[in-house]
């Protein structure tokens, strides 16, 4: 068996997007010349990155996946930038969509909507998380009765 080094894993995982996106560009119909337009790239950077000769930033996939109408996570996910989350993807897909955030940003709100899910899923539903200083919310249901 031959163990990849890190420059073939990054080669190999370049190719499977790169493929990915001719895939999806073709399948919506646009041309490399449209969709380079609308993700503000040159058709021969585009063309390398289908061809999985380039491996682009998560800005390029963001506005490659606007051009194909398609996910971002999607892209983000094949390209290697992130794990497949559980939980509300269109939530996670309106983090990741967000233009004012970086990257690091992105990454760290997506870590902690996970972990609230995850605690939530293995606590108990009944209990109630307190804020400091605000009122018991049961108790203000049958305060105004």
């Amino acid at each position: 068996m031959i163990v990849e080094g890190p420059k073939e894993q990054a080669k190999r995982s370049g190719a499977a997007i790169g493929e990915f996106i001719r895939e999806q560009r073709e399948q919506a119909q646009v041309s490399l010349r449209q969709l380079a337009r609308v993700a503000g790239v040159s058709n021969p950077y585009l063309s390398q990155i289908e061809r999985g000769l380039r491996k682009p930033s998560a800005d390029i996939l963001q506005q490659i996946a606007k051009g194909l109408r398609i996910s971002a996570e999607q892209l983000y996910i094949r390209a290697g930038f992130l794990e497949f989350r559980d939980g509300n993807q269109e939530i996670v897909a309106a983090i990741l969509a967000d233009e004012q955030l970086g990257e690091r940003q992105k990454q760290v709100l997506l870590d902690i909507y996970e972990s609230f899910r995850r605690e939530n899923t293995t606590g108990d539903r009944d209990t109630v998380d307190a804020v400091p200083g605000a009122p018991d919310p049961r108790s203000i249901a049958g305060a105004g009765a």
